[in-house]
């Protein structure tokens, strides 16, 4: 393990916003914003922004403000955020991220989780977080590297954990952390405390979100490589790709920068940027659609679990849909405000509620 901590050559933002600078946006749709994908006089302005507002170095100092690792597992190195906690008895908990988001998502829920007593809460309530980048994402990605399923990462990680000396631990986990979190929580059930999830990883039912909203799944499911191409080429492609998920799944009534700022969002987009790495970030998506579900059809997860159901959220199966999957629900939350980004957007709601389940595991 090595000590890490992110410094992007100034070489590598010249040239970024020289790239920025020559974006070559297409025309509008006819028709309502936002109505056939990204809407180009927003994309224009965030690009404006990025290259002449944006301060990817004082992001690039939030996040090292945190203590940060370098792990040698399973061929890859691995980055990993180790925030210790305060309190007289702190609790291991694995702090998972999805995509298209990234450790940025963590950084203001991160103080509050780990030392809860300063936001109002009990210090008996802290823990150490361990917040991995998921292999193959941003800064756990180095080019030719193997991928790895959902299952596979939970594989990794209950190693992870032992690398770092913790036998038992409890994990949270959204989007593709919720996957792995579960597949963690089945494949390895003795190692998991408690599973803590804010997006269920059921297999879903038709709906409408299934008809109109899933085609980004489709084809980084089946042509990973292909889209890799554009992405890879164009901060503005990359930008208009996750930026509208963030206009999608996030709660707002307008303007997505109400529920995630703009900082926070471009810190994101530009991690992925820098690293080169959303095309293998793709991966789960593929192994997803030519394997197994992650937790596969008939399997039961029996660990404690407890969810945080936030209004936004692109899909939202009820406790007796759960309950198949989940033997042991010990907590279910109805949240007031919130999108699949919950960490990003309210934060304040679920540090309380992950607190709050794990002291009722105590």
């Amino acid at each position: 393990m090595t000590p890490f901590r992110l410094r992007v050559p100034q070489a590598q933002i010249d040239d970024l916003n020289d790239r920025l600078f020559r974006t070559r946006l297409p025309d509008r749709t006819p028709g309502p914003h936002w109505a056939f994908g990204t809407d180009p006089d927003w994309l224009a302005d965030l690009i404006g922004y990025w290259r002449d507002g944006f301060d990817w170095r004082a992001q690039e100092a939030a996040l090292n403000a945190f203590d940060q690792l370098m792990v040698p597992l399973h061929g890859i190195d691995m980055h990993v955020i180790r925030a210790e906690g305060r309190g007289p008895a702190p609790r291991p908990l694995l702090l998972l991220h999805g995509w298209p988001g990234s450790v940025f998502e963590f950084l203001d829920i991160l103080p509050m989780l780990t030392d809860p007593a300063r936001f109002g809460g009990s210090a008996e309530d802290a823990f150490t977080l361990i917040v991995p980048s998921l292999p193959g994402f941003a800064l756990s990605f180095t080019p030719g590297q193997r991928r790895f399923s959902a299952a596979e990462m939970a594989d990794v990680f209950a190693d992870l954990m032992t690398a770092l000396g913790f036998d038992r631990f409890g994990v949270q986990g959204g989007d593709w952390g919720a996957f792995t979190g579960a597949a963690l929580a089945l494949r390895h059930p003795g190692r998991v405390e408690g599973l803590h999830l804010n997006y269920l990883p059921l297999r879903p039912e038709p709906s409408a979100f299934e008809q109109e909203e899933t085609a980004y799944a489709l084809i980084q499911g089946t042509k990973p490589q292909t889209l890799a191409y554009a992405l890879n080429d164009s901060p503005a492609g990359l930008t208009a790709w996750i930026g509208e998920k963030f206009h999608r799944w996030t709660d707002h009534d307008g303007d997505p920068f109400t529920a995630v700022s703009r900082d926070r969002m471009l810190a994101n987009i530009a991690l992925y940027w820098f690293t080169g790495a959303i095309g293998s970030s793709f991966w789960p998506y593929f192994a997803r659609l030519h394997g197994d579900w992650p937790v596969p059809d008939g399997a039961q997860v029996t660990v404690p679990m407890g969810h945080a159901v936030f209004p936004r959220e692109i899909r939202r199966p009820g406790r007796e849909a759960a309950s198949r999957m989940f033997t042991d629900i010990r907590h279910w939350t109805e949240m007031k405000k919130g999108g699949h980004f919950a960490a990003m957007e309210q934060p304040v709601a679920l540090a309380r509620d992950v607190g709050g389940f794990f002291s009722e595991l105590r």
